[in-house]
């Protein structure tokens, strides 16, 4: 092209000339100037453009600018809400179904725990059970081994021991021109005084004169007594001392034959003698009071001395021996003494 075109004035026509168009022609790219209307540009062309402008305005329609002011924010669209099923859990109900799995799990285990527990406690309740059954088993047998040795003990007699805490209760007694021995029983007796056992033929002199009066001697000691009550058929006496003196305790069961004695008087006026043996027999179908035979040697003297187990009870007092014979001694029960005076 030589020449620049006139450009379409208003509606597509050409407009008058003016002066500053007359200016020399310019190559339109040296100037920049792209744009511009050819000859080409007819009113069918111009008409095409004008309704593609408007097709595009109906679809991307432009929003009115506000000249002065900061751009409006874009509209916020609410959010399409998308379909849900009832059996799929929402942005809420998600959270509560993971709590709800949770707490199922949770009582799943606790559930066994707990039925681990008891599993444990019932298998542990039986092997205590076990234990204890067996523990109890040996305390019953080791109970009745403490028994037995207990009445082993019982029957092994240690005369020195069966000595030192019988000889304070036995005394010598002086009756006139006899002697013989005596001894405490019991706790019956008034306070200050003691219950005192001997023979009758003790104190039968005495007792005959018609007098009561006798002495108890140990040593260097002597005691007042007065003859309380007799039992002739028995052989028995009962005096009361003037002073406290510790009694002995008088043996529950009846002697059996070989049972370990000491005899405690004071044979021959010797005071503090000892002598032990044997239970030889037990005759208690005697006519006038039982009878104890054993082998401790006793003399004359030794008559209303304690014979004592070694359990220091008394089984019976020593009476007599048999003439022109070694080992047979006799005593009264200690049972007769009982019932009879009632201090026991």
């Amino acid at each position: 092209m030589t020449a620049m075109h006139e450009p379409y004035g208003q509606r597509g026509m050409p407009g008058p000339r003016r002066p500053e168009d007359l200016r020399p022609a310019v190559d339109p790219w040296e100037t920049g100037e792209h744009i511009f209307r050819s000859q080409w540009d007819t009113g069918e062309q111009r008409a095409l453009d004008v309704e593609w402008e408007l097709g595009q305005q109906t679809r991307f329609p432009q929003r009115p600018s506000h000249v002065g002011h900061p751009r409006p924010a874009r509209a916020q669209h609410a959010a399409p809400v998308p379909h849900r099923s009832f059996s799929e859990p929402g942005p809420k109900n998600r959270g509560r179904g993971r709590g709800g799995m949770i707490a199922i799990v949770l009582a799943v285990v606790l559930v066994i725990f707990g039925a681990l527990v008891v599993w444990r406690l019932e298998s542990g309740n039986s092997k205590l059970s076990a234990e204890l059954a067996t523990e109890r088993d040996r305390a019953v047998a080791l109970n009745n081994r403490t028994e037995k040795l207990e009445k082993r003990l019982a029957g092994v007699l240690d005369p020195e021991a069966v000595s030192s805490g019988v000889l304070p209760s036995v005394f010598r007694v002086r009756a006139g021109d006899f002697t013989g021995t005596a001894f405490s029983i019991g706790d019956r007796a008034a306070k200050g005084k003691a219950n005192m056992l001997t023979n009758y033929h003790v104190v039968e002199s005495v007792w005959a004169a018609g007098d009561k009066k006798v002495f108890l001697e140990r040593g260097k000691d002597e005691v007042s007594a007065t003859i309380v009550k007799v039992d002739k058929d028995k052989d028995l006496a009962l005096l009361r001392a003037d002073r406290a003196i510790k009694g002995l305790e008088p043996a529950p069961a009846e002697v059996k034959p070989g049972q370990q004695i000491v005899v405690v008087g004071a044979p021959l006026g010797l005071e503090d003698s000892v002598t032990t043996g044997v239970v030889s027999a037990y005759r208690p179908s005697e006519q006038d009071a039982q009878s104890i035979q054993f082998d401790a040697p006793i003399n004359p003297g030794n008559s209303g001395g304690p014979v004592v187990n070694a359990g220091q009870q008394v089984v019976g007092l020593a009476t007599a021996k048999a003439r022109d014979a070694e080992g047979i001694g006799l005593a009264v029960s200690i049972k007769d003494a009982c019932a009879a005076f009632k201090v026991c």
